[in-house]
């Protein structure tokens, strides 16, 4: 006679089966998309440009769905790292604009 175990109910540490299948989606679809992130940089080092960039896009599809807390609390700091980075765009700038002011006067000084 075969003796066979049924499905417990919960796992020893008191998650519920759902909460293991869950689990188990999330770390197949985070093995989906880092295979398809590798494959798409393989695609792309091919030199199949478009089936790389679709590879990618799908894989960064995959990547959002499973870090959706991650992804929305990067868009909500996204307003502020793009002020700093048009504050600095214009620190830089304005340094350019001098460094060009500086160069035309130089320029003037030793064609005398």
């Amino acid at each position: 006679m075969v003796v066979v175990p049924l499905a417990a109910t919960g796992t020893a540490s008191g998650n519920s089966t759902t909460e293991q299948c869950a689990a188990d989606n999330r770390y197949w679809v985070r093995v989906a998309a880092a295979g398809a992130l590798a494959a798409s940089g393989v695609l792309l080092m091919a030199g199949k440009r478009r089936a790389g960039l679709a590879t990618a896009a799908a894989g960064t599809t995959l990547v959002i769905l499973d870090q959706q807390e991650a992804v929305r609390a990067w868009w909500h700091r996204l307003p502020s790292h793009l002020e700093e980075v048009h504050k600095l765009i214009a620190r830089v700038q304005g340094a350019i604009e001098e460094l060009s002011a500086q160069g035309e006067k130089l320029r003037n000084t030793l064609s005398r």
